[in-house]
């Protein structure tokens, strides 16, 4: 549910581009997502910031995380979040303290091993850099980038959005995506998107989550196999089933850039995934990754 604030903007949006037959459709699948981008290189002088790239800033007491193999997972980002939640108009991420992401080997591209770790803030005055073991899980040496975050209007992408609603006569998808680039502010710098819609074709990547999420099986690509498995295991609740599904958030989705190093497959994004309660609660125990490339 958009705040009233971008539901104003969004009306003025869609009334810019004309997109007014679909002015119901946009409102209600509209999210409220926080983008993060390329600042500066990172020099290091001062620890503790929103990083993409490089190194972490870690206390002493906290293990580098390992793969299954023994293998030293590959540091990807750190968010400082009195940055970054300063811009989560959904009220969704903890005002403060530090999120860390690391992953492992990144095939295949579902159930990819990883972890994502919490810092409470009254901890980050201990934090200093620590440079990435020699070789880690994907045998990568990352750039890192100070990132700035920014609030955004996130509408339906490619693999979510409906073409029967968003299409008419005067209108096509590639004015569509003008509309999303406005809202989002989009930008060469981009690096990464929270709570927004995941890069797919299928427009089924919360119900692979949350299937993991739930029940620990794997998702064999059929959504109405998945969703019958959610359902039975919420009691045979459908509407439950379905709001599950809903509340599978987009923790993290990390773009490709060739100047920070990402390269996931063929120029794809690598995506984490968490439940609503367990966000709300603070708890980066359980979460899901994926990755997605055409």
């Amino acid at each position: 549910m958009l705040s009233e604030s971008n539901q104003q903007k969004l009306k003025q949006a869609i009334n810019k581009h004309q997109f007014g037959h679909a002015e119901a459709y946009l409102h209600k699948r509209a999210r409220q997502g926080v983008r993060l981008s390329k600042h500066a290189l990172e020099d290091y002088k001062h620890a503790g910031g929103s990083r993409i790239g490089g190194d972490p800033d870690l206390t002493a007491s906290i293990e580098w995380p390992l793969d299954s193999s023994g293998m030293p997972m590959t540091f990807l980002a750190q968010l400082h979040l009195q940055e970054v939640a300063l811009h989560d108009e959904a009220l969704l991420l903890p005002a403060d303290g530090m999120l860390y992401f690391f992953v492992g080997v990144d095939e295949p591209a579902y159930h990819i091993e990883h972890k994502v770790l919490y810092l409470p803030e009254e901890e980050l005055h201990q934090v200093k850099r620590r440079c990435s073991p020699e070789v880690t899980s994907l045998e990568e040496v990352f750039i890192g980038y100070q990132a700035a975050a920014r609030a955004t209007i996130e509408l339906p992408n490619f693999g979510y959005a409906d073409e029967e609603q968003i299409e008419d006569e005067e209108h096509d998808y590639e004015q569509y995506e003008e509309l999303c680039f406005e809202l989002a502010a989009t930008n060469s710098n981009d690096l990464a998107c929270m709570f927004g819609y995941p890069a797919t074709q299928h427009g089924d990547c919360e119900v692979e989550a949350s299937l993991r999420l739930l029940t620990g099986k794997p998702y064999n690509y059929s959504v109405k196999a998945a969703m019958e498995e959610i359902t039975a295991h919420v009691n045979g609740d459908s509407d439950k089933a379905e709001q599950e599904v809903r509340d599978t958030l987009l923790l993290l989705a990390l773009d490709s850039d060739r100047e920070v190093g990402f390269l996931w497959w063929d120029a794809g994004e690598l995506q984490f995934y968490i439940r609503k309660e367990d966000l709300l609660a603070g708890n980066f125990a359980r979460t899901y990754c994926s990755l997605y490339s055409s």
